[in-house]
């Protein structure tokens, strides 16, 4: 239940990034079993210590646990944790961790793992060992120290709290087999009514509290009867064949049923407890029983990954065409899914912390300086056309609207395998086809199909349409044959407006930087020792030494980690990230060390020299002018970072030939300091650019403005070319009154943007 259940399907973990389907074979649910207690409950009574009678009002409660004899279907289970707090669970050796304080680091990775995996499960907290005693069949001298601290109700952070800061160990011990009548108990009451396919106890101790098993037969018989299944966690491991274990639970080997270990530190109590667990477990899952027994350090182990739940595919019903005269009945289903982290975050008032309190109220107001508001229904959306925004009705866009005929599967065509390159998969999703099930014809014909396609080595291109209100896509669909089944794999493919094809300078064009045949040849041996994958090709099989499917997701990993450390020490900082993470995205031990001698290789033939700067060359003007010549420090410290950036611009640029409307501004300073193009015929690109710029009227684009004005006054005052800039900012100062960005002009007045003032210009500075 806190899945660690030693089943094929736990022991190949499915990738974060992907959930795979067995689509043509689906596990089947399990039937619940009837809940029924035997007559023999009424007459024996479990006897404690001192031979009191330990069930009361028998009758009574065997009404009410037979009052939840139902049938019970669904996909979620109630989760009874049941977690010894008694005065021996604080004892431990030195330097290693108590008992208590591992089974609560376990109860705290199986809740959070529930928690952020939005598990339907409910989950109640038993503990017993405690100071006090609260549970329904507590009485005088029975039932005693046992507390239900949460009844069942879906997991939430206030269960994380109350186990981070409210669980303490007691000063008491408890029988833990009263402790798990009461979960039983408490299983059969709160259950009434409700649809769990699961019902399950854990029960956490170290086994140093006495009990009496006088009626462990009965116990063991109703837990048969109400369907109840049963995990032991212990601080040591248990062998199969005795009931021997390392009380040090440091020292674990993975396989927690392996071979035997010595006796060490374990009391003849424990001893005792651990013959009683090996029977109540064999007796209700024989020989298999031993294998739901688990040590604290491999719960640990396996619960640090958060994993989601599984959820099965859901069948997609459709027609295979091929042509107008041939049609295949075919059922599809999600192979692999793009996973996604649900953001279903609920804003709440910061005062109050309630979502009522939150009122929001949505204003559309004209773009005026008055800011004059419109009523919503006198809107529509429109699309900014250049300087023009062009309305777009509902209207519009219904006739606009591409007119699907519905969810199909078509045939368009067949190629070569050869001619779909793997970088032209996209998408979010992979179906596997299947037949249509007790369809024997379309069984044959799909099988005939798919082994057609496979012998030919060719794969069918398809149109795709989920239903008539999705869009179709073009894929292709390849055949997939296993020993079980056989089916099409589909994967979409891009239409011409979706690729992107990208050109780049060439490396070669500087000679200075070519590299020799011995450093080609050492990057090609580097990279053939980091390939992850391991070829024989005497038996023709391929090893994957980095099975990414075992991976999960580690940005998932990393925002629950954050998310449970910000909710229960909301003022600390974030902690670092988890050691096992990182661990399992390094390299594999054997790809790391094929790729020292490569590595080496590299060192020698790319040697790295550092780079010293040229000292600048010192006249004697320089060393003998006067002080009140010498410009401020900081004027120069400004100049020389201006042309460090100006020369890490123009090697960023690479080749620049005209003014971009990416970064306008160095590409305009490049033009004009390499002397690629005239200062008239930079600047004119320049303006064009600042007009464009202000045509969206769009504060970003306002600010890029900004820039190039700043960088034009720069390089106009550099090349003495004041006259053009002034007359370009008179012009600018017209065309801003004429459409009305008097809020740019305001950006630009706060930039103490002016004209270069000489004494012939003055004139024109009065006139603006």
């Amino acid at each position: 239940m806190l899945g660690l259940q030693s089943s094929a399907s736990e022991q190949g973990m499915e990738s974060a990034h992907a959930q795979s389907f067995d689509a043509q074979f689906p596990r089947p649910s399990q039937a619940p079993r009837e809940v029924v207690l035997p007559a023999s409950l009424q007459r024996q009574g479990r006897r404690n210590r001192v031979s009191a009678p330990r069930f009361p009002a028998r009758k009574r409660l065997l009404r009410r646990w037979r009052a939840s004899n139902m049938a019970r279907w669904g996909n979620k289970a109630a989760v009874v944790l049941c977690v010894d707090v008694g005065f021996a669970m604080s004892n431990s050796f030195p330097g290693e961790e108590s008992p208590f304080e591992l089974a609560k680091k376990v109860i705290t990775m199986f809740v959070q793992r529930q928690v952020f995996a939005e598990s339907k499960d409910e989950i109640a907290l038993v503990l017993f060992g405690t100071d006090g005693t609260e549970n329904a069949l507590a009485g005088k001298d029975q039932y005693q120290n046992i507390t239900v601290h949460r009844h069942l109700k879906l997991p939430d952070f206030d269960l994380l709290e109350d186990i981070e800061s409210k669980i303490q160990p007691g000063s008491q011990q408890a029988d833990f087999l009263d402790a798990l009548i009461v979960c039983m108990d408490l299983i059969q009451q709160e259950t009434i009514g409700k649809k769990f396919e699961k019902r399950h106890i854990e029960v956490f101790t170290d086994l140093s509290s006495p009990f009496s098993k006088d009626q462990l037969d009965i116990i063991i018989h109703n837990l048969k009867k109400s369907g109840i299944s049963l995990q032991f966690f212990l601080p040591f491991p248990i062998g199969k064949e005795d009931g021997t274990g390392d009380r040090g639970d440091s020292s674990l080997h993975p396989d927690h049923h392996g071979p035997s270990f010595p006796l060490k530190g374990i009391t003849e109590q424990q001893k005792e407890g651990i013959q009683m667990v090996k029977k109540v477990m064999m007796s209700l899952e024989g020989e298999d029983g031993l294998d739901e027994i688990y040590s604290f350090s491999e719960s640990l182990r396996q619960l640090c990954i958060f994993k989601k739940i599984e959820k099965h595919s859901m069948p997609w019903p459709c027609q295979l065409t091929i042509g107008s005269n041939l049609s295949i009945r075919i059922v599809a289903y999600k192979s692999i899914l793009q996973e996604k982290v649900k953001q279903s975050w609920t804003a709440v008032d910061a005062r109050t912390l309630k979502k009522e309190d939150i009122r929001k109220e949505t204003v559309y107001c004209l773009n005026d300086d008055d800011e004059t508001e419109v009523p919503k229904e006198d809107t529509i959306q429109g699309f900014r056309y250049g300087s023009d925004i062009i309305p777009f009705s509902k209207v519009d866009e219904e006739q606009m609207k591409y007119k699907s005929e519905g969810k199909c599967f078509s045939v368009l065509g067949f190629c070569r395998s050869s001619q779909v390159h793997r970088k032209y998969f996209m998408g979010n999703q992979v179906l596997k086809v299947f037949a249509a099930k007790d369809d024997e014809a379309a069984a044959v014909a799909l099988s005939s199909l798919i082994h057609a396609l496979d012998e030919l080595d060719m794969v069918a291109v398809v149109r795709y349409a989920y239903d008539k209100k999705a869009n179709p896509q073009v894929g292709v669909a390849f055949p997939y044959i296993k020993d079980a089944y056989e089916c099409l794999v589909y994967i979409q493919l891009p239409f011409m407006e979706d690729l992107r094809q990208y050109m780049f300078s060439s490396l070669k064009n500087n000679k200075k930087c070519t590299p020799t045949e011995a450093q080609l040849s050492a990057v090609d041996s580097l990279i053939d020792s980091m390939c992850l994958v391991k070829k024989d090709e005497e038996e023709g099989t391929i090893e994957d030494l980095f099975p990414t499917v075992k991976i999960p997701n580690p940005q998932f990993q990393r925002l629950f980690q954050c998310l449970l450390h910000r909710a229960l020490h909301p003022q600390e900082p974030l902690p670092p990230i988890q050691q096992h993470i990182l661990n399992m995205l390094n390299p594999p031990t054997e790809v790391t060390a094929k790729c020292q001698i490569p590595l080496s290789k590299i060192k020698t033939l790319f040697p790295l020299t550092e780079v010293i700067k040229k000292k600048d060359q010192v006249t004697a003007q320089d060393i003998f002018q006067d002080n009140h010549e010498e410009a401020p420090s900081s004027k120069k410290l400004k100049t020389e970072e201006e042309e460090a950036h100006f020369r890490i611009s123009s090697l960023a640029e690479g080749s620049v030939t005209r003014v971009g409307s990416v970064t306008p501004a160095e590409n305009f300073r490049v033009l004009v300091r390499q002397k690629k193009a005239s200062f008239e015929e930079a600047s004119h690109q320049l303006i064009s650019h600042i007009e464009q710029f202000l045509d969206t009227n769009e504060t970003p684009y306002f600010m890029k403005s900004m820039d190039c004005i700043k960088v034009f006054r720069e390089e106009a005052i550099q090349f003495s070319e004041e006259q053009r800039f002034n007359s370009f900012l008179r012009a600018l100062r017209e065309k801003v009154e004429m459409k009305q960005l008097n809020h740019f002009w305001e950006i630009v007045i706060q930039g103490k943007v002016s004209f270069v003032f000489f004494p012939k210009y003055l004139y024109f500075f009065s006139q603006v």
